[in-house]
């Protein structure tokens, strides 16, 4: 295959989701890919552009299908929500280093935008003011990453601590309802858990002030 921008961009995925961030230069990615490192500037001028497709080629992944806005603006608007918000989290969950070099590198690309706008888009079509609006698109994005940090860390913690001799040894009388529920702390169900909370923040969201229906103001 001949050497495309494409390739240089999935190369560098493929180097920062085995290697981690800190891994990824040009010499690396040629070294991946096979060429001299030089053939790669004739595609990607330098690192920071890398870094940009990176971030493209991540948000591009999300599927946002169900977030046509085209309807009716008033049709429901929580269903919009979660489809986004559960796009941002397969993102996350299938790029999970790529996704920090999105979230921590100054990316200068409209691509890695798209899921902020869409948040802004459906907020507005709800009724919610300007203000309120960006509150609740930081709300969504930072559940759909927050869940994904929790999915990888805290939950295998948790998991652990249930099963651990150090657990059968708890005082009963300190820690009455983490004895009680060790079965429950012992289970992982992370897409339950995930539906549970979007549930009590999309319910939050909803019970918020807005326009009335047929004002666009």
């Amino acid at each position: 295959m001949g050497l495309t921008r494409d390739r240089i961009v999935r190369a560098a995925v493929e180097l920062i989701e085995r290697d981690g961030p800190d891994a990824l230069s040009m010499r690396a990615v040629a070294g991946l890919l096979g060429v001299a490192v030089m053939s790669l500037y004739n595609h990607v001028p330098n690192k920071a552009a890398l870094l940009e497709g990176v971030a493209a080629h991540v948000v591009a992944g999300m599927d946002l299908d169900g977030m046509d806005l085209d309807g009716e603006p008033d049709e429901d608007w929580r269903a919009r929500a979660r489809t986004l918000v559960r796009a941002f989290r397969k993102v996350a969950h299938d790029y999970p280093r790529c996704m920090t070099v999105v979230l921590t590198h100054e990316i200068d690309t409209q691509e890695a935008v798209r899921p902020v706008e869409r948040a802004l888009e459906l907020a507005d079509a709800a009724g919610f003011d300007g203000a309120t609006s960006v509150r609740i698109m930081r709300a969504l994005l930072a559940y759909a990453l927050g869940a994904q940090v929790r999915e990888i860390g805290a939950v295998k913690w948790l998991h652990h601590v249930a099963n651990t001799d150090a657990y059968g040894r708890l005082d009963p009388e300190r820690f009455p309802h983490t004895v009680a529920l060790g079965p429950e702390l012992a289970k992982q169900d992370p897409e339950a858990d995930f539906e549970f909370g979007l549930d009590l923040l999309i319910q939050a969201v909803d019970a918020l002030p807005r326009r009335p229906p047929g004002d666009t103001g």
